[in-house]
Order: structure tokens, then sequence, then C-alpha cells
């Protein structure tokens, strides 16, 4: 009889998705509050926002998978992310856009921390 593979726990990757938006926020504000000049170095706004959505789908892929709450609780977080890149990045709109995910990635961050109840599955 073979054994059942376990999915892999979530938690650490819900982790991940928060701290690479965190950077990614923080690095915008120090851009736009000009403590930081990016102009030769643009691409790592741009790296991080990728690693923001790609371990914000893995997160949320990974949690359905194994059937935890937190991943609902993150995925309207993809709304936004999605939405950035054609919304301009010159504008008022854009850090606001951006900023509609931080409650999802958190709220995904916490639940994630949280014990699942038992479930009846073998």
């Amino acid at each position: 009889m073979t054994r059942r593979r376990e999915p892999p726990h979530a938690a650490p990757l819900f982790t991940t998705a928060a701290v690479a938006y965190a950077a990614n926020c923080a690095l915008g504000a120090a851009v736009a509050s000009r403590l930081i000049d990016t102009s030769r170095f643009r691409w790592v706004h741009h790296a991080l926002y990728i690693a923001t959505c790609a371990t914000t789908a893995a997160a949320v892929i990974t949690g359905v998978r194994s059937h935890r709450p937190a991943a609902l609780t993150l995925l309207p977080a993809a709304v936004p992310l999605a939405a950035i890149p054609y919304l301009g990045t010159h504008t008022r709109r854009h850090p606001l856009v951006a900023l509609a995910a931080a409650p999802f990635l958190l709220a995904g961050l916490l639940v994630s921390r949280t014990p699942s109840a038992p479930s009846d599955r073998k």
C-alpha cells in the first residue's frame, strides 16, 4: 500500500509573500519620498513585484491544496497585484492600488499562523 503524500506546510509561503510585499512597498515608498534613487537599478522594484506575485500565487495554490482557510483570505490580493501593471506607475493611483493588497496579505499571514482544525480526512 502506498502512502499518500502530505501537502507541504503552507505557512512559510504566506510569510515569504508578506515579506516580499513589505520589501517592495518599503522600496517604493523610499523612492517616492526620494530617500533612494533607483534610476540605475529600477529592475529591483520590478523583481520584488514579480517575487510578490509568484509567492502570493504559490501560497494560494499550496493553501488551497492543503485546505487551509488562509488561502481564501489571501486570494483577493491577486486583484490589485494583477491590476498594477495596467494602471500606470507615475500616478497617485499606483501606491493606492498596491496598498489595496495589504489587508489581504496581512490577513493571510495571520490566518496561516493559526492552527487549522483537525480534519476527518485520512
